[in-house]
């Protein structure tokens, strides 16, 4: 390829680098953006801005307020929701479950609400010979098994060991709704917070121990978080809920070896 080619062909990618970084530089709860929030969040400078604000005006990804500040455009919210049409959650969640089956060798399923119990919509057993048995489609109560508790508390139910979870970020139960079985869950969000449905990961009590949570919360972190980020939700509070729960780890470890 030419040199001069070649040279273009970044510069158009560098174009689209910035272009990008002023889209993403709007959060959820920002309204509009002076061109000076815009330029510290982006490091920009205010002429790049403005000639970039200008061909996204025209795209109608971004629109210019009267008095000067800049919100996102009309055609984001037509791209977001062309995006959410064509999205079948099993395609997003499936590929995440079977790498969370992989890594920690139990079964993985994703439970949604439904009124006053839960269903089990998608589900990747273990290789195990011995393992929990739930089928798609299955239903269980909600008051009881990580599953169930994890949908109460990050559906807004009231109480203090709700309010835990929702602090923690996932729910562990320990032989609660069958004596020899065990389940450490997650929620999974989508556009505006909606709470989509919780991932858990369950199997037998002699494996799913306290020892079990602390080998793979972190890899439960990630799969909640991916599959949020990847149904148009905020991963944030899940990803500081996961640094979080490291600090505290490496708390208990540190207090460990000073006794």
């Amino acid at each position: 390829m030419p040199v001069e080619k070649t040279i273009r062909k970044e510069e158009g990618v560098a174009v689209i680098d910035r272009a990008c970084a002023i889209l993403f530089a709007f959060k959820p709860e920002d309204t509009a953006l002076t061109l000076a929030e815009l330029a510290a969040r982006t490091g920009l400078y205010k002429s790049t801005l403005l000639r970039l604000a200008g061909a996204l005006i025209q795209h109608r990804l971004l629109a210019r307020l009267d008095d000067g500040r800049y919100q996102l455009g009309p055609a984001t919210f037509m791209l977001g929701a062309l995006y959410q049409r064509s999205l079948n959650l099993g395609d997003v969640l499936l590929p995440l479950m079977r790498e969370l089956a992989d890594a920690s060798g139990e079964s993985v399923s994703f439970y949604v609400r439904d009124n006053a119990v839960r269903v089990c919509l998608h589900r990747v057993d273990s290789k195990h010979a011995v393992r929990y048995h739930v089928r798609e489609g299955d239903v269980l109560p909600l008051e009881s098994g990580s599953g169930g508790l994890a949908l109460l508390a990050f559906d807004g139910e009231p109480g203090p060991a709700f309010e835990r979870i929702r602090t923690d970020g996932y729910c562990v139960s320990m032989g609660e709704r069958e004596r020899e079985t065990s389940g450490l869950s997650m929620p999974v969000f989508g556009v505006r917070d909606t709470l989509r449905g919780v991932i858990t990961l369950a199997g037998p009590s002699s494996r799913v121990d306290r020892a079990f949570v602390v080998r793979n919360l972190d890899v439960l972190f990630d799969c909640a978080a991916r599959a949020t980020d990847a149904l148009g939700g905020d991963s944030r509070p899940l990803r500081a809920a996961r640094r979080a729960a490291a600090g505290e780890r490496a708390g208990k470890d540190a207090d460990g070896g000073n006794r």
